[in-house]
């Protein structure tokens, strides 16, 4: 796939309460919210390949005919600026919000840098 990837410079305000909902099923409510919290206040964005936030994960690429990856793409397709992704680092790697838009970024190339950020869980 030969599509320009855009990206933008913050993460939407409604990917925090997408991330604490699924941090709330690792963790206890109180500690989806220190950890949005952190994800919050951590300024500046890290860039990581595609291929390794997907490894360190060990979750597996969606394919492409995935709803929200495929939405995820046509985005990308008409221009439209995607939402950095969300992580809480340890092993394996927690993507708290932005796995379709990881999967988005390995279809286009596996090597793919994705704006994160990026917090540790203690």
């Amino acid at each position: 796939m030969t599509l320009e990837e855009h990206w933008k410079n913050d993460p939407e305000e409604h990917d925090y309460p997408a991330a604490k909902s699924y941090l709330s099923l690792l963790v206890d409510p109180d500690e989806a919210d220190r950890l949005v919290k952190k994800l919050k206040d951590q300024s500046g964005l890290h860039h990581f390949a595609a291929k390794d936030i997907i490894r360190a994960s060990g979750l597996p690429c969606l394919p492409g005919d995935d709803p929200e990856v495929g939405a995820d793409l046509t985005k990308v397709q008409e221009g439209v600026l995607l939402s950095p992704a969300l992580l809480v680092r340890g092993a394996p790697i927690w993507i708290a919000d932005g796995y379709h838009r990881v999967c988005v970024s390995y279809h286009i190339n596996p090597k793919t840098m994705v704006p994160c950020k990026i917090v540790g869980r203690d």
